[in-house]
């Protein structure tokens, strides 16, 4: 290599070393600071484009667990209401029975008459009281239980509304059925034993929508969970091979200061060529 003062290759080199071990070392330290291996395009365009994907796809899962969730919900308070509606038709079926005794004086026919009638009305008060979110699936009117199921949103599950009121389609005892008479004791017996039968039949569709969405809110838990890991894996460091990164490449960093102050006082040489002539 020839003696100059004007070039000092080997500076030059050292000069380059050192800031490569310097931006290997910035490197490393983000590492351990954030804890990614991947934290933008620039540390693997194409890993952490798959990464954002897969992060979209967590981001739909997640909606679909709010949704499934809203959907539980719903169900359960359909469930619980329509619990309470059937218990209600039962104490009617008995206070109806017991007025189609012809032998009853007019004073314990119009006893269980009232008795009667407040236990009717209080299915319409159940039954408007069966709302959440906004959705009431046992009332006429107030909508399907509904969730998406999937991270796209292109798929549901849904559970058709099944109308409790007075009079619907489930609940066939009238709004203004009374058992003021034998004969209308008999009569509101027969529509209370159909809807018993039609209530049960729709707490039984209800019940298994909702465990249909149970199925689908432990599926998508697991594909949650599966989807996070599988983006760790593709962006999270490794702590520690980062810290023993860092370790060598403080050592490489000094070693690298090192050799260029060596090279600096190579020009310095030339003037003993002088000195000993």
């Amino acid at each position: 290599m020839v003696d100059s003062v004007n070039t000092n290759a080997g500076a030059l080199t050292g000069l380059q070393f050192l800031g490569q071990t310097n931006r290997s070392n910035a490197a490393t330290r983000n590492q351990i600071s954030s804890g990614l291996r991947i934290s933008g395009a620039r540390d693997g365009a194409a890993t952490f484009a798959i990464a954002q994907q897969q992060r979209a796809e967590g981001a739909g899962l997640r909606a679909v667990g709010d949704s499934v969730a809203r959907g539980q919900s719903t169900a359960d308070v359909a469930l619980a209401a329509g619990g309470e509606v059937s218990s209600l038709l039962l104490q009617l079926r008995e206070t109806a029975v017991a007025a189609s005794d012809e032998g009853l004086d007019d004073a314990s026919r119009q006893a269980l008459n009232e008795q009667f009638t407040v236990l009717r009305d209080q299915i319409t008060t159940t039954v408007n009281g069966a709302e959440f979110n906004g959705t009431n699936p046992l009332a006429p009117g107030g909508g399907d239980i509904a969730a998406i199921t999937n991270a796209d949103g292109t798929e549901t599950l849904s559970v058709s509304n099944q109308d409790f009121s007075l009079g619907g389609g489930t609940v066939s005892l009238g709004a203004g059925q009374e058992i003021a008479t034998a004969a209308d004791a008999q009569s509101a017996v027969a529509a209370i034993d159909a809807s018993l039968s039609a209530v049960n039949a729709s707490l039984s569709s209800i019940g298994a929508g909702a465990e249909r969405l149970e199925q689908v809110e432990t599926f998508n838990r697991t594909l949650a969970d599966t989807n996070e890991v599988g983006i760790g894996n593709l962006v999270d460091a490794n702590l520690a091979e980062a810290d023993a990164e860092l370790e060598a490449g403080q050592v490489r960093e000094q070693l690298g200061v090192l050799a260029l102050n060596i090279a600096n006082r190579q020009p310095q040489s030339i003037l003993s060529l002088f000195n000993n002539g």
